[in-house]
């Protein structure tokens, strides 16, 4: 919303969304086609083996990318949560974000990525899907409460913004799970891509409305403020919020898995023939998620991230290659309206990949990462135990800090 202008930036959601929904049912309608089971022999049967390296090189790195991002956040987030344990002291090595990368690697994503079948990872997913509700409901909380004390920005209304193709990369990473489709897809029960249109249609539907929610009552609240992370624009001393980081490290934990599986298929595929004997699935598994780990350990501002792996491989994932390989595929007439679409998508995603790319790197987003933003202080005071009178003259302050800051 920061990047597109709130009004267009919501419109942005719902066309992304409707995107991903038509792109993921046409995946798999090309699977049906070429009467292959994986993204991988679908793009090397339609393109051949050029096509299949390059998929290759996106189906893993799109993955490894948000492996990265998912570090990030937990170590920002649940860094923050430890630091307001009593008497624990926030210079403590034991509760930096490297030590937590580090110990949640450990402990959580790397036993959990060691499954062979990704459908043991439903209650984990369930887990995570109910965290989200629970975190939205808290930021909706402080969009009411906070929202009003923080200044809005000059711009912050307006209908769009020169940046929104960026925005569009941040969205497609939203949405973006072409990468393990074919991974779900088997997992069904008597997969039918009518049963897969139904289960896209009625996941997407939640997932717009879910990020709408996030999108809106963030946006509102911080308006030009707003960072690549969110939990990045609340202050330290607000208990709610900390709970809220909580929730939201242990949800980007649980989710950590699914991209592991997709970067170790691809592995497996490209190297190993599809498969991995019980050996090299623990070798693997343990490789890519220690390269992936000392990543994060060497980045800490999401916002780039995001753009970036947005842009350069969910956008192809998502509007170029499922398109492609349906045109080529399909006997249908090119009246067809699922042909007509998919001749509409080529030339916008290569568009958003390309432009995406060069304002990501000239136009990179500020990243205040680890720093207390200014409208938290000067007295670090609590929303939750707050007189009416004591957030008025803070707000005051906190408009002649503002203009200290621009």
């Amino acid at each position: 919303m920061k990047q597109a202008g709130f009004p267009l930036g919501i419109l942005l959601l719902f066309w992304v969304s409707y995107v991903t929904d038509f792109s993921l049912v046409l995946l798999i309608k090309g699977g049906a086609l070429s009467g292959t089971d994986t993204y991988q022999s679908l793009v090397n049967k339609t393109f051949g083996f050029p096509g299949y390296i390059l998929l290759s090189v996106l189906q893993f790195l799109y993955p490894f990318i948000a492996m990265v991002s998912y570090n990030i956040i937990a170590g920002d987030t649940l860094s923050k949560v430890f630091q307001r344990i009593p008497g624990v002291d926030p210079e403590n090595v034991f509760i930096g974000r490297h030590f937590i990368i580090g110990l949640s690697t450990v402990t959580f994503t790397l036993p959990l990525s060691l499954y062979r079948n990704i459908a043991k990872l439903g209650k984990v997913s369930l887990i995570s899907t109910g965290l989200t509700t629970l975190i939205l409901g808290i930021v909706m909380a402080r969009a009411i409460s906070l929202g009003p004390h923080v200044p809005k920005t000059e711009d912050a209304w307006v209908f769009a913004k020169p940046n929104a193709i960026q925005a569009v990369g941040v969205m497609s990473f939203a949405f973006i799970c072409h990468h393990n489709s074919f991974l779900v897809y088997s997992s069904l029960e008597e997969p039918t891509v009518a049963k897969w249109s139904r289960l896209i249609h009625m996941s997407i539907v939640i997932s717009v409305f879910i990020c709408i929610f996030f999108a809106t009552c963030g946006y509102l609240t911080f308006t030009g403020f707003t960072q690549g992370d969110l939990f990045e624009n609340y202050c330290r001393n607000d208990d709610l919020v900390t709970f809220g980081r909580f929730c939201y490290g242990v949800t980007v934990i649980l989710t950590y898995p699914m991209e592991c599986f997709v970067t170790r298929e691809v592995i497996a595929n490209v190297f190993f023939g599809g498969n991995l004997s019980s050996v090299f699935h623990i070798v693997v598994t343990v490789m890519v998620i220690t390269v992936a780990t000392l990543v994060s350990l060497l980045i800490d501002c999401l916002g780039i991230v995001l753009e970036l792996n947005g842009v350069l491989c969910a956008t192809p994932l998502i509007f170029i290659i499922p398109s492609a390989c349906y045109l080529k595929l399909s006997e249908e007439p090119r009246t067809h309206s699922d042909k007509i679409m998919s001749y509409v998508m080529l030339p916008i995603g290569a568009a958003v990949m390309v432009f995406g790319f060069v304002m990501a790197i000239t136009n990179p987003q500020d990243c205040t990462h680890g720093q207390e933003m200014f409208y938290c202080f000067p007295d670090n005071f609590s929303l939750t135990n707050t007189s009416e009178s004591h957030i008025q003259q803070t707000t005051q302050l906190s408009i002649v800090n503002i203009s200290i800051f621009q």
